[in-house]
């Protein structure tokens, strides 16, 4: 689980759609659960992923589902799908915002194993096959960006690179020909200082910048 004080951040098991779905199996008591994790950017986004797992596995017990998502987690909703209510969507629901999860949708399939697992025993199965999933890897911290296309002489190159890694930034390509061209991402809490600087160098002639996000 993610120790951030930050409680403003939020996380996901990518940065895009493109990012692989996550994947973890557990056994209980001879039922399967397989546990598949996606970035989402939209409900439309959450429902797609849900329906092409649901149709995937559709000779499965169940295919029970949660996602969040919203800037700040602010949407979600969950599905028990016939297993006995409050059972499975919300104990994966809660798992996710308990690690302050947004743009993520949870799919928890199930195979039926022949023994009853009561409604605890199904609780604790799906909010650890989500938990499991989760802690195959360390997850994307999701902050808001803006990017710049800087140029600049190789002279200032180097001194300029040293003022900026006290910000929040990334340098997200560079191309280096009669000058250095740098693509540069930064969080929006470091954005007005990060554009007061670059304001300043281009008053003195020693850089020129666009802004190449929306």
């Amino acid at each position: 689980m993610n120790t951030d004080c930050e409680k403003s951040v939020f996380y996901s098991v990518g940065r895009s759609i493109c990012d692989p779905v996550r994947r973890a199996e557990i056994k209980i008591k001879r039922s399967v659960f397989v546990c598949r994790l996606s970035y989402v950017e939209t409900i439309e986004d959450a429902k797609e992923f849900i329906s092409k797992v649901s149709k995937e596995y559709k000779t499965a017990t169940h295919n029970c589902w949660a996602y969040v998502v919203g800037d700040s987690g602010q949407i979600s909703h969950c599905s028990d799908a016939g297993e006995p209510p409050g059972t499975a969507g919300k104990p994966m629901l809660n798992t996710l915002l308990s690690h302050h999860m947004t743009c993520t949708a949870a799919v928890v399939t199930r195979y039926y194993g022949g023994v009853k697992l009561g409604v605890r025993g199904l609780i604790e199965a799906y909010a650890l096959a989500v938990a499991e999933a989760i802690a195959q890897a360390p997850l994307a911290r999701l902050v808001k960006t803006e990017s710049f296309r800087i140029c600049l002489d190789y002279s200032l190159n180097d001194s300029f690179l040293n003022r900026i890694s006290a910000l929040k930034t990334t340098i997200a390509g560079t191309d280096y020909k009669e000058r250095v061209t740098h693509e540069l991402v930064v969080e929006l809490s470091d954005l007005s200082a990060l554009e007061s600087m670059l304001t300043q160098y281009q008053r003195q002639g020693l850089l020129n910048y666009i802004k190449i996000s929306a």
